[in-house]
């Protein structure tokens, strides 16, 4: 339930998500337990060799120690999807996770709201709160993790036992949607409503007419364009800060930036294509390609807005690439169990990769839990309702 809100009940939660992980499920391991349904999952193997692969990076990092670990740790949080899938043994308990979830997720949801109608709420802690109407975190994360769990209230929408909760969770969707698209400027939010969108769409038609269907996002982003006036501004303005970095190398505009830590990152990758230059490394390398031609207010940035550019420049190409294998792996298992489960999990995996293309989704804090979360729970559902004996019924 704490992901979504203030950083210290995230940071505070996961920490004890993690302890509890030692005792819990380390210890039945040692025992000789196993959970042979776990053991199916392909993605828990590979999150743990990618992160073997970037802790070998320690040995040649060129930050000191401290900071490579530091982002070490960030990295880490994708240990939080498979130690979820291994604390929920079962359907029920993955419903009662999701609904704490979801419990979660509608409060902050709510909260949004009351600020664009002008109601004050003290726990509203965002520097920005009466201007983007963000709660905790900032418009491009809130914006991102509310179509996101629009698109798991739709389709989870028939897990629920009373009329009346199915209709709260259309009821959520229709909300969280209307909040991405009309009025937060997060344009990479905007992008994951269209996906979420379009895919529920293609799911609608009937199976004859899903060729028709790849046509749902360009049809969805030309409807939203004539009718969405944050979306029609905020795109507007991506064609034109693109043309000017393209022109006159103008990266003072948000657009610009982006494009710039892009440029640099793969000039950094290109330098050194199999090794990378080691955890916590980018600031460093933007900082010596970029010679101080950007903007004064990024030297500080820690990463390149885009998530496979930042494996590639601390750990080079292989590690792009096991990246890549990692977000196949993860929607491999997400597709297990039934309908609802795995068009929910599907969706959320769409989310994550059209965000980590447009910026650093799994390093950064707060946005890379509430998708390790998402989808650890997600996964859980999938996995306790496919087609297997529970691990109860079979032999340790």
């Amino acid at each position: 339930m704490a992901v979504g809100l203030p950083m210290a009940v995230v940071s505070i939660s996961k920490a004890l998500l993690l302890l509890g992980a030692l005792g819990l499920v380390l210890w039945p391991a040692m025992r000789g337990q196993r959970d042979l349904a776990a053991a199916r999952l392909r993605s828990p193997a590979l999150i743990l060799a990618a992160l073997a692969f970037l802790a070998l990076t320690l040995c040649w990092t060129t930050v000191p120690q401290a900071e490579a670990l530091g982002a070490l740790g960030k990295h880490a949080k994708l240990l939080v999807i498979p130690v979820l899938v291994l604390f929920l043994r079962t359907r029920r308990e993955a419903l009662i996770a999701l609904a704490w979830f979801a419990g979660g997720q509608v409060f902050l949801l709510l909260s949004s709201w009351l600020l664009v109608l002008g109601v004050p709420i003290p726990w509203a802690t965002a520097d920005t709160a009466l201007v983007d109407h963000a709660v905790f975190t900032n418009y491009l994360g809130q914006s991102i993790m509310t179509a996101t769990v629009a698109a798991v209230c739709w389709h989870l929408r028939s897990y629920l036992p009373r009329v009346w909760m199915r209709q709260a969770a259309v009821g959520v969707a229709v909300l969280g949607l209307a909040s991405t698209l009309f009025v937060m400027p997060g344009r990479t939010g905007h992008l994951v409503a269209i996906a979420v969108i379009s895919l529920a769409l293609l799911w609608w038609l009937p199976r004859r007419m899903r060729l028709l269907g790849l046509l749902a996002p360009v049809v969805v982003a030309a409807l939203l364009l004539l009718t969405s006036d944050p979306m029609r501004h905020r795109a507007s303005l991506v064609v034109d800060e693109s043309v000017a970095f393209a022109e006159r190398a103008d990266n003072r505009s948000s657009s610009g930036e982006r494009l710039n830590f892009w440029h640099r990152s793969l000039q950094a990758i290109a330098e050194r294509p199999l090794t990378g230059f080691g955890l916590g490394s980018f600031n460093q390398q933007y900082r010596r390609f970029d010679a101080g031609r950007g903007n004064p207010v990024t030297f500080g940035v820690k990463n390149p807005h885009q998530e496979f550019l930042l494996w590639g420049v601390e750990a080079g190409i292989g590690a792009m690439l096991l990246l890549c294998a990692l977000m196949y792996a993860l929607y491999r298992d997400l597709c297990l169990g039934e309908r609802p489960a795995v068009r929910a999990g599907v969706s959320a995996m769409f989310a994550l990769l059209i965000s980590c293309m447009f910026n650093s989704i799994l390093f950064d804090a707060a946005i890379g839990d509430f998708f390790c979360v998402t989808i650890g729970l997600l996964m859980a559902l999938n996995l306790r309702t496919a087609d297997w004996p529970a691990p109860q019924d079979r032999p340790a």
